[in-house]
């Protein structure tokens, strides 16, 4: 999967399902509940890289479950990834 698309799947997904779970998991790391807004600031790796951003090495990203469409049977299915706070990125130079 491109970076882009990574990105577009990033801030259209509508499923609320994830959220309390990487709300809670960033609280527990220290992020104020008010700055962690999914689909906002809360991105994959190659997500991140779409906007430019670099995940900081060593930091540890929240696992999460999404749907992705089966480019052969066109039908959704469960993937895991792991999201990742603006704040444990930096700007691409």
């Amino acid at each position: 999967m491109d970076n882009a698309l990574a990105h577009h799947r990033a801030v259209s997904g509508n499923s609320p399902m994830n959220e309390s779970r990487i709300i809670s998991a960033f609280v527990q790391r220290g992020i104020p509940e008010n700055q962690i807004i999914p689909r906002v600031n809360v991105f994959t790796y190659r997500a991140w890289q779409h906007a430019k951003r670099q995940v900081k090495k060593g930091e540890k990203g929240v696992k999460v479950i999404t749907f992705i469409e089966d480019r052969k049977t066109k039908q959704k299915r469960p993937k895991a990834a792991h999201v990742f706070h603006i704040s444990q990125t930096d700007p691409m130079a």
